[in-house]
């Protein structure tokens, strides 16, 4: 019963963060956080799935390398936008300007 309250709290915790994901496309610094707030949802889900099935957990290392990848790839878009426009609005540029 307790690992049925765990699973349905993570669910919910990828749901939410693809929901914010979804509706704020302001800026790109909330667009990141709440990627990584999936990302940390499913390494969760990932870990208690492997945990509960007695798998070898090398797969979650491979799963936390690429996201920290992810993560310093969407710091690094981040900081060129800023030195390039000034801010991270989505609506100060547009995608075909060069």
């Amino acid at each position: 019963m307790v690992m049925l309250i765990y699973w349905i709290v993570m669910i919910l915790v990828v749901l939410s963060g693809v929901w914010v994901f979804c509706s704020n496309r302001k800026h790109l610094l909330a667009m990141l956080l709440s990627l990584e707030f999936v990302v940390l949802g499913l390494f969760l889900l990932l870990f208690m799935f492997l945990n509960m099935y007695t798998f070898e957990l090398f797969f979650t290392m491979v799963f936390l390398t690429f996201s920290v990848c992810e993560g310093a790839l969407g710091l690094s878009i981040l900081v060129s936008m800023i030195r390039t426009h000034g801010n991270d609005f989505f609506q100060t540029f547009s995608v075909l300007q060069c």
